[in-house]
């Protein structure tokens, strides 16, 4: 298990970060973003799991009628927009430039964690539900579907560790600025779910927005939407890892199925 480059890379990165070098500005700082970091990340998690279990039909936001039509799209919208934008070589710059100093580069993982999860807090805890419940699960149904809920996040929680937990959590930013080291980034995904299909974070997302056991107006959009996008956004991503990896890519791209898995495989693969 421990020769596992994953797990490796966690307890090497989490070794060379309890013994940071000397430097109480940047000490201080590095455990600041990370606080931040996984706060918000727990909170914009824990808001998602709990708005969809109920349909998006307990919620916070209070925008009156018709105007919820409009605050909620926006806040559809937001989410997948400045997601695909920092990934870009712009947006990785932009990230940079927002934390000032010498450490915006380092610290540009955990900055991006940080917003993405602001981002779901906002759109989970701020939402106007429409206040119409088309389903709701009971008895064995309600199980059956809780089941394949939680399943769905379990899926999407593997598929964030076997692409890199330190840079899906947001951690290689904030420890390696600790460390005082340069973040190492995981090597391209091929492992884990990445032997079945090259896109199962996003599977597994888009998962988690068809089981919840409660079915509204408002989750048949987000997750119409939102599907949408998982379907879509890939395609950025597959264009960035053929320029990085090149040939290698291209060989994964053509064994490895985009997001349905194969159910019979040649023996020459």
């Amino acid at each position: 298990m421990w020769t596992d480059p994953r797990i490796a890379r966690l307890i090497t990165l989490i070794r060379v970060a309890l013994r940071p070098p000397a430097g109480a500005g940047r000490i201080a700082l590095a455990l600041t973003f990370g606080a931040l970091c996984h706060a918000l990340f727990a909170a914009g998690v824990l808001a998602m799991i709990v708005a969809m279990f109920f349909g998006l039909s307990e919620s916070l936001g209070t925008v009156p009628w018709p105007w919820a039509t409009l605050a909620n799209a926006a806040l559809i919208v937001q989410f997948p927009l400045a997601h695909s934008l920092f990934l870009t070589p712009r947006g990785g710059r932009l990230l940079a430039m927002l934390i000032p100093g010498p450490h915006g580069q380092t610290l540009a993982t955990t900055t991006y964690a940080i917003i993405a999860s602001a981002q779901l807090l906002a759109l989970f805890a701020l939402w106007t539900p429409s206040g119409t419940v088309w389903f709701r699960a009971e008895g064995a149904a309600f199980w059956a579907m809780t089941t394949a809920y939680a399943a769905s996040w379990l899926i999407l929680l593997k598929a964030s560790f076997d692409a890199g937990a330190e840079v899906q959590s947001g951690a290689l930013g904030w420890m390696s600025l600790l460390a005082r080291i340069r973040p190492v980034f995981p090597d391209m995904p091929t492992s884990g779910l990445f032997r079945l299909i090259r896109q199962p974070i996003y599977v597994a997302f888009a998962l988690t927005l068809w089981t919840p056991p409660v079915w509204t107006p408002d989750q048949l959009v987000l997750a119409s939407a939102f599907t949408a996008y998982c379907l879509l956004a890939p395609r950025l991503k597959e264009r960035r890892f053929a320029a990085r990896y090149g040939a290698r890519f291209d060989r994964y791209r053509a064994a490895v199925p985009y997001i349905l898995p194969r159910l019979n495989k040649t023996k020459d693969q």
